[in-house]
């Protein structure tokens, strides 16, 4: 697998913090991705700093933003950016949106071209200096059941952790993966679009208002 170049999209040189910087050259799991199905080298993909006033924290980027070295530059992205009622523009500003997956890097795929976990190394080794960072954000996103497990302490399934969302509102929101493959999960749960989406929206709106 041919490995990506630098795009001038990354924050290189706009801002980065300092722990950024370490997290960017970071290749603990160089040896783990030599090892999948896709056999990349690490890049792990950076997007946050101090203000931000929104935590998007994800699973791990897939092979697109791995190679674009921009989060959620993918389908998901574009149905991420709209339960959340805003423009790219918006959402790629970390002066007000920081984007922190569980783990930074694209895990490669499987023998069977699925998507393999975060490795947990990388929230072990960087998540707590990340949320200290970043400090008291007003709103926090969870995309995933990766994310739930991490930020709320829980053991539930997806489906169960988002169905009760009023109990970590309006501060905190979790999510399904938006995914294409959730597709289904969405037409089977309308009660998301009909109750948790507008609750979103408005959070999102007051945070960035405010």
């Amino acid at each position: 697998m041919s490995e990506p170049r630098g795009s001038a999209r990354e924050p290189h040189g706009s801002g980065e913090t300092a722990l950024g910087a370490e997290i960017r050259s970071c290749r603990l799991c160089a040896e783990r991705f030599a090892e999948t199905q896709t056999a990349h080298a690490p890049r792990p993909v950076v997007w946050f700093r101090p203000p931000a006033r929104i935590l998007i924290a994800g699973q791990a980027p897939g092979l697109r933003v791995h190679r674009s070295g921009r989060p959620f530059d993918d389908p998901s992205g574009e149905r991420l950016r709209d339960w959340l009622g805003i423009g790219a523009e918006t959402f790629y500003d970390r002066e007000r949106v920081a984007i922190v997956p569980m783990a930074f890097c694209f895990p490669g795929y499987n023998a069977k071209g699925s998507d393999l976990p975060p490795p947990a190394i990388c929230g072990r080794t960087w998540h707590d200096r990340v949320m200290a960072e970043l400090g008291a954000v007003r709103l926090t996103v969870l995309v995933g059941g990766h994310a739930h497990r991490y930020h709320l302490g829980t053991c539930k399934g997806v489906t169960e952790v988002v169905r009760g969302w009023r109990d970590h509102a309006p501060r905190t929101f979790p999510l399904p993966h938006p995914s294409w493959r959730n597709s289904a999960w969405l037409k089977r749960n309308p009660w998301f679009g009909d109750e948790v989406l507008p609750a979103l929206r408005a959070a999102v709106k007051e945070v960035l208002d405010g």
